[in-house]
């Protein structure tokens, strides 16, 4: 009787189904990428999606972490912490030489750059609800980019600044698909595929 065994991903056999799955994964994110871009800044689409809420809590470690290093860190670093760790994760992947994952990491920092977008843009009007259930502009010195663009003296460009993370996130966003895409269609043979070329200690 013919044995029956699963794809065995050591010698390959299922990399035409991962490669498919890693397919629609990009078709599913270029979707995805359309359709936050196609809303207003001002909608505050991004922050009422569900990664939104995956970066939040990385958003408000920022805030404990660079706590010690002074009042404008500690507010900006809710910020840099939400931008700094799908970065990191990238990086991590990029040393690994797993390109396709790397290039899913990077898109996850084009859309966390996005994500800043309508809060950014909110600084004057401190609008937005924020954790906790006020707005910026009922409890002062809430808001964080309030605080930072006013301490740079750059409040009035709130809209600019604003327009500029979700510009670049888009860019970013759209070139993380287009690399994964490269990566994955390309020439390059596939980390399972048991090539000892692609094979690093």
């Amino acid at each position: 009787m013919p044995s029956h065994r699963a794809p065995d991903p050591a010698t390959g056999e299922a990399q035409p189904l991962v490669r498919s799955l890693r397919g629609a994964l990009l078709l599913l994110l270029a979707g995805y990428t359309f359709t936050l871009l196609s809303h207003p800044i001002a909608s505050n689409y991004l922050g009422e999606t569900l990664l939104h809420l995956v970066n939040l809590p990385f958003h408000e470690a920022g805030h404990i972490l660079f706590a010690p290093f002074g009042h404008f860190l500690r507010v900006a670093g809710g910020t840099i912490m939400q931008l700094l760790v799908p970065m990191t994760v990238t990086g991590y992947f990029l040393m690994r030489r797993d390109h396709y994952a790397a290039a899913v990491c990077l898109w996850w920092f084009g859309e966390s750059l996005a994500d800043v977008a309508p809060y950014a843009d909110d600084a004057r009007a401190g609008q937005l609800p924020l954790l906790g259930g006020v707005t910026g502009s009922e409890v002062e010195g809430y808001h964080d980019w309030e605080v930072m663009l006013g301490k740079l003296g750059l409040l009035a460009w709130d809209h600019a600044v604003g327009r500029s993370f979700f510009v670049v996130g888009g860019i970013v966003m759209a070139a993380a698909i287009l690399w994964g895409a490269a990566t994955l269609f390309g020439s390059s043979p596939h980390p399972l595929s048991g090539s000892s070329s692609t094979l690093h200690r």
